[in-house]
């Protein structure tokens, strides 16, 4: 889904587009419908070789470069070509891990990387001697590199390329003490790099104000589509991603900027009450002066909020526009709306007071306001109501563990992927098989250097299909461009140690600079910096260029043939992950309806857990998808109909969900009764339809229509939650229908016995004996689904 636009950067999200029914389209058959390996093919060769306009980072690069060249030049003047080029691989490799999207400091991903590296290399010399014990050394520290991404990415990508880049390093040396010198080296490179993002920070905590930014900016962006689209769907990643900038270490908490603490869970509080007042079923009328109100409100708060977005990006003082403050000032909101949607419009002017009190801003100077009390100067916002975010905190912030409690964590994530149908493990077997099949091949090719072949199959495969193809293509057209150039260059210019030396350094600096372009831009600078590097240790290009593109094609082929014959496809376990977001969606709706029936205030620590277990599940389930796009299996799956209409459905349920959220009664008032049997109506509810989605039958609703259908209506907030669980239940049978894809019977004549119901409403039907059915609903059909 679309991202919202972004503060000075400009750019909105796309409106939610369903694709129109099409029961009147002859059903095709199933294998139709699915991706060939010819097209996946070439989606896959595409993405690797394409190269998007990115954001560069040029003091970031010369930082990194600049770590490189004094590691060289000071390995080269005390020690020699051989350790300088075993010192460049471990500044060369930490700069890059500096580079990852990661929230933890960035010397501690540089220094784990040197120091990881270096063990791998000495480990490896010792080994190295004898085939078969190198072998086995290289099975287990491949796997464990492939069970790695079990950690998250971070932790992924340096363990991979600790372990490619170990086959050219443990090549270098030529005694056990070298050996050791050399790791020393490497550690030394890491903690350079180290050195000198804490001396030159570029941005101290950039990644965290743009984090914070983005996640006020997509709400501003929300706020004006509500506008004109009150029931507007929302993106919570940027809200995901401010969530995972939040956590920080107890050494992060000492130096944060004041305008990063507390921001994030005042813009949480903010969407649903947007979506509250602009929803016209629990809200006001679709049209008239309510609707005029609202929608004024609507864009001062979005004006507010970018005001603040830019404010925390830059580190400067909030200027609001002088419109948007006036619209909250109005004494006429009061005598123009009333009751829920009344109550909204305070709450929104007071949690706005507050983002932009944390964010820097002057606020209002003076006159009572009925909305929102902006006048009212506070010192800060309401810190239980900043902080109500349902986790283990420390002083207020969310606790992510230091480098040393990071190890035990990484290996319980490991541990509990070691199960024979997981995506991670599946991709740690293939990498481990191919590694060390490919470095045997190298090994007994008369062609010298047989690292290569391992180094490019562990570089390229990941846990996922359009990944691993994707970098085999950009790898190898890459290798290519890189080796071509780099190979006229040295022809031309005959470069001496330092002149190589200098050369490889601006390949390295130019990677830093391009790698979040494209692979193929990426690849080809590695392959450059590769051929200058060992230039310098005195290898001739005739030693490093004809190998490196035969096994380097050797091995990208044999990362994609283990992938085709051992796969990990995300397509079959679509209706699994859509089993787990409906009851992630069950047990928030379940916790919200609940708090009507006890109503404990707006501090809900409970419902706050069920809906980021929620956004998990959303999350995995957009992830899901996107890999499936591009898999070759898709007709083994949820056709792209059908899972697109069953991700509108929950997308709705989670709207109606998030509206009766924005409206839980306070502490003290009356209960509903009949919520409590709702709330547990969901629960079950949800829960035997994400069996049923699982086992390919469609859910139905039962309780939740029971429960509804028994309940006596009475005042507000018993209407507010009795419509809600209304639109709630009608939200599960949109996705009832989206999964009810059995192709409906034949008439006699061959037509379709709908469009006959369509083509001839007055003729009534014959009363029939209707189908058996389950206790979870009717039985879908067996195979893959063919909308």
């Amino acid at each position: 889904m679309g991202r919202a636009g972004v503060a000075g950067r400009g750019g909105s999200s796309p409106p939610d587009v369903r694709p129109a029914p099409r029961a009147d389209v002859p059903h095709m058959p199933r294998i139709i419908a699915g991706v060939t390996w010819w097209r996946a093919l070439k989606q896959t060769a595409r993405s690797g070789l394409a190269v998007e306009r990115r954001r560069l980072e040029p003091l970031v690069a010369l930082r990194g470069a600049v770590g490189l060249a004094l590691v060289i030049g000071l390995s080269l003047t005390l020690f020699g070509p051989a350790v300088a080029a075993s010192s460049a691989f471990g500044a060369f490799q930490a700069a890059i891990a500096t580079f990852q999207r990661s929230w933890r400091p960035r010397p501690e991903l540089a220094i784990a990387s040197g120091t990881s590296l270096a063990l791998s290399t000495f480990l490896g010399y010792l080994t190295g001697s004898h085939l078969l014990l190198f072998l086995a050394l290289l099975a287990l520290w491949t796997f464990l590199a492939g069970l790695s991404w079990a950690a998250g990415p971070t932790i992924g990508l340096i363990a991979t390329s600790n372990v490619a880049i170990m086959l050219v390093t443990i090549t270098l040396p030529t005694s056990v003490a070298a050996a050791a010198g050399h790791a020393a080296m490497m550690v030394a490179g890491g903690a350079v790099q180290a050195a000198l993002v804490i001396l030159f920070p570029v941005r101290r905590w950039g990644a965290h104000r743009d984090a914070l930014a983005d996640a006020l900016a997509a709400e501003a962006d929300y706020a004006r589509r509500l506008r004109h689209d009150p029931v507007a769907p929302f993106d919570p990643a940027p809200l995901m991603t401010a969530r995972a900038a939040a956590h920080i270490t107890p050494r992060q908490a000492r130096t944060r900027p004041a305008e990063l603490h507390g921001a994030r869970g005042l813009a949480e509080r903010i969407r649903p009450v947007l979506a509250s007042l602009a929803d016209p079923a629990l809200g006001v009328p679709a049209e008239g002066p309510e609707r005029d109100r609202v929608r004024e409100l609507l864009g001062a708060a979005a004006a507010v909020l970018d005001a603040a977005a830019r404010a925390i990006r830059h580190g400067r003082p909030v200027d609001l526009p002088p419109s948007a403050v006036s619209t909250f000032r109005t004494p006429d909101t009061g005598a123009i709306l009333s009751g829920p949607p009344h109550r909204a419009a305070q709450r929104l002017g007071t949690l706005l007071r507050d983002v932009v009190e944390v964010a820097g801003g002057p606020g209002p100077a003076s006159a009572t306001t009925p909305v929102g009390g902006w006048a009212a100067r506070k010192a800060g916002p309401d810190p239980q109501r900043a902080q109500a975010d349902g986790t283990v905190t420390t002083r207020g912030n969310l606790v992510r563990p230091g480098l040393t409690a990071l190890v035990p964590a990484a290996l319980r994530a490991m541990r509990a992927e070691l199960r024979q149908r997981s995506a991670v493990t599946r991709h740690a077997v293939r990498v481990t098989t191919v590694a060390t099949a490919s470095y045997a091949v190298g090994h007994y090719l008369p062609l010298g250097h047989g690292y290569w072949a391992p180094m490019a199959s562990v570089m390229v495969m990941r846990p996922d299909f359009s990944q691993t193809y994707a970098r085999a293509v950009a790898r190898f057209g890459g290798t290519l461009v890189g080796v071509a150039l780099a190979t006229a260059v040295v022809r031309l210019a005959q470069p001496g140690t330092y002149l190589s030396g200098t050369l490889a350094v601006a390949s390295a600096g130019l990677m830093y600079l391009l790698m979040r372009t494209g692979q193929i831009a990426a690849q080809a600078c590695v392959a450059a910096y590769v051929v200058f590097l060992l230039g310098m240790g005195g290898e001739q290009w005739t030693q490093t260029v004809p190998e490196r593109v035969v096994l380097t094609l050797i091995g990208g082929i044999l990362a994609m043939t283990a992938y085709a014959l051992y796969p990990a496809w995300e397509t079959p376990r679509l209706r699994t992950r859509l089993a787990d977001w409906l009851t992630a969606y069950g047990r928030y709706a379940g916790a919200v309806v609940g708090h009507y029936a006890d109503p404990a205030g707006k501090n809900c620590p409970d419902v706050r857990e069920a809906l980021l277990a929620a956004r998990d599940a959303r999350a995995a389930w957009q992830e899901a998808v996107e890999r499936a796009e591009h898999e070759p299996v898709r007709h083994r799956g949820l056709s792209r109909a059908a899972a697109a209409d069953a991700e509108h459905a929950l997308a709705q349920a989670g709207r109606v969900a998030m509206l009766l959220e924005a409206h839980i009664p306070d502490r003290g008032t009356p209960p509903v009764p009949a919520a409590a049997c709702l709330a547990d109506a969901l629960r079950t509810a949800t829960e035997q339809g994400a069996k049923a989605v699982r086992e390919r039958r469609v859910p139905r609703w039962d309780p939740v229509r029971e429960a509804l259908d028994a309940w006596e209506s009475g005042d507000a907030p018993d209407r507010v939650v009795r419509r809600g669980g209304t639109l709630l239940l009608k939200a599960l049978d949109g996705l009832s229908d989206a999964l009810d894809t059995a192709p409906p019977p034949m008439l006699v004549d061959g037509s379709d016995s709908n469009v006959r119901k369509r083509e001839t409403p007055e003729r009534p039907e014959r009363q029939t004996e209707p189908p058996p059915e389950t206790p979870n609903g009717p039985q879908g059909p067996e195979g893959p689904t063919t909308r």
